[in-house]
């Protein structure tokens, strides 16, 4: 892999088992990140330098996850320029998940972050690889190969139930 493209933060290394996913679809793309914990609480100047600094390095994509009250991924997108992709985390303090997913999903206006579904991290990595894709050719190519194939199994499923 090249220059690191794509950060993916977390609140919490606890978050980690989640958050790998998104990682490991980066990973089938061949499109290059990094992993940290930021916490929003906990490490707010942390924070703030990584927000406003993160497209200086190269990176064109964030996904921020989080749980409980889960500001990491807003926190993030009100000081960076770069799409934030948020995934709200099912955590040992959460309210079944819903704290979180409302934490990311209900931004004020002005301050937009793509929100995927309670542990959605598969998908953050994937809409962060589509994101890059736009600039880049051979990540697009990955990307139609992985739907391609995702129809294939659909279609092979299919035939199996029928018979």
């Amino acid at each position: 892999m090249s220059k690191v493209v794509v950060s993916i933060v977390m609140g919490s290394d606890s978050d980690l088992p989640v958050m790998q996913a998104a990682a490991d679809m980066l990973e089938q793309f061949g499109v290059s990140y990094e992993l940290d914990v930021v916490s929003a609480h906990r490490t707010p100047e942390k924070l703030f330098e990584f927000s406003k600094n993160a497209h200086k390095r190269g990176i064109q994509v964030i996904i921020a996850g989080a749980g409980g009250a889960a500001h990491l991924p807003g926190m993030v997108a009100s000081m960076s320029p770069l799409p934030i992709i948020g995934v709200p985390i099912k955590s040992s303090n959460s309210i079944d998940g819903w704290d979180s997913i409302l934490s990311i999903l209900q931004m004020p206006g002005g301050v937009p972050v793509a929100t995927v579904a309670l542990n959605g991290a598969k998908n953050a990595g994937i809409l962060a690889a589509q994101i890059v894709s736009v600039g880049d050719g051979k990540t697009r190519e990955e990307i139609i190969a992985y739907k391609e194939n995702l129809n294939t199994q659909v279609m092979e499923k299919s035939a199996r139930v029928k018979k």
